[in-house]
């Protein structure tokens, strides 16, 4: 099959999981099934048809509104759909080979991590555990990873984190990373090695301390702060690990920090 008609179907493959993460996202943090029931409206319990349910398409045939009750469809839905289309499009380099599932399987995790984890504060288990499976059961077949450095890097990113956090919180008395980020660094791991692991780490930290410090500056203190410095929320920095990750899958990030021989 030529080239570009393999990157049409792969994007297609991508709306598709788009839409199947829209049902991950809305229903994995509720601990409600991703299988059963079928889609449906979660304002009136209506089933969706399968006409209804095109990626982008549905939507904007249906003009954002649920047919039964007209209550205004999210624009998350296609945003998602979207996101992991383009994704996918960008992820294809011309072959098809296992390497390329793995990298399309850590893509679509991401985008579900980083939507729930901006809503809930949460990584599912699923996901972070799950990843770290298909990371490891998949290496064997990983192109510029062995499998003993995968391993290593899964465990070394688990256990960096955990010590940390264990760290951190014996200091403070506070918990300052959360479970699901250090469970999902053994994701990171598994699918970057250990350069791509410290490159990942290393985006997510500046970009996540640039745009902490620029949410710390634009928002309220808390109502009965001490000080200014208590904000009314913090930022989840799974979203963060996901854009390091992505950074490294797409951009080779650690070449560039000569984090790679």
């Amino acid at each position: 099959m030529h080239p570009i008609y393999t990157q049409i179907l792969i994007t297609l493959l991508g709306l598709i999981v788009g839409s199947f993460l829209n049902v991950v996202i809305h229903r994995l943090p509720r601990d409600e099934s991703v299988v059963k029931p079928a889609s449906r409206c979660p304002n009136c319990a209506r089933s969706i048809r399968w006409y209804e349910n095109i990626p982008l398409l549905s939507f904007a045939a249906l003009r954002a509104k649920c047919p039964g009750c007209k209550t205004k469809i999210s624009y998350r839905y296609p945003l998602v759909e979207a996101l992991t289309g383009v994704l996918f499009f960008a992820c294809f380099r011309g072959t098809i080979d296992i390497e390329l599932f793995r990298n399309l399987f850590f893509i679509a995790s991401g985008v579900a991590i980083t939507f729930i984890d901006l809503d809930h504060r949460i990584i599912p288990d699923e996901l972070s555990l799950g990843g770290w499976a298909i990371g490891l059961i998949s290496a064997p077949w990983a192109a510029d990873h062995s499998f003993t450095e995968l391993l290593i890097a899964s465990v070394v990113g688990f256990g960096v984190f955990l010590g940390f956090a264990m760290l951190y919180e014996k200091l403070t008395g506070r918990v300052g990373i959360g479970g699901g980020d250090i469970k999902y660094m053994g994701t990171l791991g598994a699918f970057l090695g250990l350069s791509g692991l410290w490159a990942a780490i290393l985006v997510a930290s500046v970009v996540g301390s640039v745009i902490g410090i620029l949410y710390a500056t634009l928002s309220k203190p808390a109502e009965g702060a001490q000080n200014e410095g208590v904000m009314k929320a913090s930022l989840p920095f799974g979203p963060f690990l996901v854009l390091g990750g992505f950074s490294e899958i797409f951009f080779e990030v650690s070449q560039w920090l000569i984090l790679k021989p």
